[in-house]
């Protein structure tokens, strides 16, 4: 898991320094709806004792969309960690779903990425789909 963790955390600073990331349950589903062909990656992500019912109904929602349209999805449980990768410093954002999109058509692939979904592949051949990674520490 240490190597998925540290891809998860090398694609999203990518995505983030190029400008294809969208962090927020709502703006994400946006995306999803307008563009769902820009979508690359998807992350939804909780803190263990987090029990909002609101929002496992999102994710459930968000999941089956994801399923639908062939777009990898993974779970993260260490919310804070995330805020700290794809949020501005001193702002917290609300990081429950991030989608990563795909990089421009004359940009190279993000090796990093291609990782990611070659290990959601392996998981759903194991039936897992929708793996938990691990974000590494600092």
């Amino acid at each position: 898991m240490v190597n998925e963790g540290k891809s998860l955390a090398e694609a999203l600073l990518s995505a983030k320094a190029e400008g294809r990331l969208t962090v927020g349950v709502y703006e994400c589903a946006k995306i999803m709806n307008e563009d769902p062909d820009s979508v690359s990656f998807c992350l939804l992500a909780t803190d263990d004792f987090e029990c909002d019912i609101a929002l496992q109904i999102h994710f459930t929602l968000i999941q089956a969309f994801c399923f639908d349209n062939d777009i990898s999805i993974v779970r993260v449980n260490d919310l804070k960690r995330l805020n700290t990768l794809v949020g501005v410093k001193g702002q917290l954002e609300d990081a429950h779903c991030v989608l990563i999109t795909n990089p421009a058509e004359d940009s190279w692939e993000d090796p990093a990425l291609e990782k990611l979904h070659l290990f959601c592949e392996e998981s759903r051949s194991y039936n897992e789909w929708v793996p938990e990674i691990t974000l590494p520490e600092r």
